[in-house]
């Protein structure tokens, strides 16, 4: 009666065929349900047990008698569904972070420039800890005081920090704006060693970015009023590009 309804809340076409055959008759034995449904034997006790599991079907075990198997409340197909909007769930999440890997891919197939995009701050960590990564020199263009703002900048900044001079990864930086005063006792052997940084001054601008230029790739990570996006793109021209943008301007940069 049910047994194509019981299938599209997520059973098996043989679970959902035990069940129905409950149901309509109540408690029954398995050879009689296997006769029933028309599988054999084996099979139905399997399905038996895997709707036992699923708190669906009850074992009724009386001495010296054949076991025989009963459906519980329809009520408890309700956890079925939640099983299965748990499994959707799930599967989204992989879809979703592993749809910008097969859209790259894809573009870059036809020659066109992989980009990634993602949001949140467990995006700008990945795209930011991407440059760990990398194999070249790693150039970064931004307005820190701007970015200091923003309330995840701060901590999220710290510990890429402390994972970058881990690393050994050496950064060019160029910063937007008046350079800071510096305080005494403030200087980062570790950091310095791996940090060369340039500023310009007099051109002090709102935008809250951060541009990395790396490894034959190009970030963009946005933060503004608690909005985090991250953008990375792989591709040789746009990054030359940035990268003869970067270098010339580092040539006009002040230390």
């Amino acid at each position: 009666m049910f047994s194509k309804e019981l299938q599209n809340l997520g059973l098996t076409k043989t679970q959902s065929a035990v069940l129905d055959h409950l149901f309509e008759h109540g408690e029954s034995k398995a050879c009689d349900i296997a006769k029933d449904v028309k599988h054999p034997r084996g099979v139905v006790y399997k399905a038996i047990d895997e709707l036992i599991a699923l708190e669906l079907v009850e074992k009724q075990e009386k001495a010296k008698q054949i076991a025989r198997f009963r459906a519980v409340h329809p009520r408890n197909l309700e956890k079925v569904l939640e099983a299965k909007e748990r499994e959707l769930s799930k599967n989204k999440k992989i879809f979703d972070d592993l749809l910008p890997q097969l859209a790259s891919s894809y573009n870059l197939t036809l020659n066109k420039p992989g980009v990634k995009f993602y949001e949140g701050e467990e995006g700008l960590e990945k795209v930011l800890y991407d440059t760990l990564n990398s194999k070249t020199e790693v150039y970064l263009m931004f307005n820190r005081e701007a970015m200091s703002q923003e309330p995840a900048f701060e901590e999220i900044n710290d510990e890429y920090k402390r994972r970058r001079i881990r690393s050994g990864i050496k950064k060019k930086i160029i910063r937007i704006g008046k350079k800071p005063e510096l305080t005494f006792g403030t200087a980062d052997a570790k950091y310095d060693a791996v940090t060369e940084i340039k500023y310009l001054e007099n051109t002090s601008f709102p935008f809250k970015t951060n541009i990395h230029i790396y490894d034959g790739k190009i970030s963009f990570l946005i933060m503004e009023k608690g909005k985090i996006i991250a953008i990375l793109i792989e591709d040789k021209n746009i990054y030359e590009l940035n990268k003869f943008w970067f270098e010339t301007l580092w040539k006009l940069a002040k230390n």
